[in-house]
């Protein structure tokens, strides 16, 4: 597969990059890092990046191209860190001459005309990066920093289970270049105080099933107090139970004008198939939706609660 995706990379002048609405750090780190790849390995193509504003991420300072459709036309469309085709952050990829994939969500459909797709990775970065590798393909800081933010923090520091020792080879890979640490780790976590006591303040309105499942819910008047998007929230909530003792399955529902935003999380289920029966996908361990209505928020939790008392696999 990286031998086919090296040769479509290199047919073609212009190549566009997309990946997932409300981008985290992988969607980010991977789409930032293929780019710089491309422009320092192929200087005289054409690269853009595509998509939606980072409001996560704010220190991210990335400049998102708008390109007419018709740029489309003779170009490669490059889609990252993302399994279903509705969570594309500009549907503009079907325009293009030909469309490529890198992801790492568990395959739920064909995307592009070549979808490299392997979820034994912890992260689209680290596929990004083991295709450079592969490829041969030279490192720059810029490149290195984008693709080691994206395993960074969707390994959750190297914490998860989906980190490997492929996790560490690629990571160490990238630390052959100058990457400042201590600046990328203060971006990511440093907090504003206010935003400590807010988070104190939601870890009261946790709640629990029968089975010892955890949940926050919050209203769409609640998240009118907030800054950032429902699905910002709901990915910043959903931290706040993993290391309860005694709870394997926790999961954060945030109201708003599109539904109800769902982040599934388990150290010990699967949970992935009860995010794709609701409409969502993702990982095994890690999975979101979104779902209509309060109602089906809550049969949902019914159905993790009834997954908990079974044995884990």
């Amino acid at each position: 597969m990286f031998q086919e995706a090296l040769k479509l990379i290199e047919a073609y002048d212009t190549i566009i990059l997309h990946r997932h609405a409300y981008p985290d750090g992988d969607a980010l780190g991977s789409q930032m890092g293929l780019a710089r790849l491309i422009k320092d390995n192929y200087p005289a193509k054409t690269v853009y990046v595509v998509g939606d504003v980072a409001t996560r991420l704010p220190f991210v300072q990335v400049q998102f191209d708008e390109i007419p459709d018709e740029v489309y036309r003779n170009a490669l469309a490059v889609i990252l860190d993302c399994g279903a085709a509705h969570m594309i952050c500009d549907d503009r990829y079907r325009l293009a001459a030909k469309t490529l994939r890198f992801d790492h969500h568990i395959y739920c459909e064909r995307i592009a005309d070549l979808d490299v797709v392997d979820s034994t990775y912890e992260s689209a970065c680290g596929l990004v990066t083991m295709f450079a590798k592969t490829c041969g393909w030279k490192l720059s800081p810029a490149s290195a920093t984008a693709l080691y933010m994206g395993m960074v923090t969707d390994s959750g520091r190297f914490v998860f289970d989906s980190t490997t020792a492929r996790t560490f080879e690629l990571a160490a890979f990238l630390l052959s270049q100058p990457i400042d640490l201590n600046s990328l780790y203060y971006d990511l976590y440093a907090e504003e105080f206010s935003d400590i006591i807010k988070r104190a303040d939601n870890m009261h309105k946790i709640a629990f099933t029968e089975n010892n499942v955890a949940y926050i819910y919050t209203t769409r008047e609640e998240l009118s107090a907030e800054k950032d998007a429902a699905p910002a929230v709901s990915s910043g909530l959903v931290s706040l139970m993993r290391d309860i003792r005694g709870v394997f399955i926790w999961v954060n529902f945030t109201e708003s004008d599109d539904g109800v935003h769902v982040e599934l999380r388990s150290n010990r289920y699967n949970i992935n198939p009860i995010a794709v029966k609701y409409g969502g996908g993702g990982h095994k361990k890690a999975s979101g939706c979104t779902v209509p209505d309060r109602e089906t928020a809550m049969r949902l939790l019914d159905e993790l609660n009834t997954l908990s008392k079974t044995e884990p696999v």
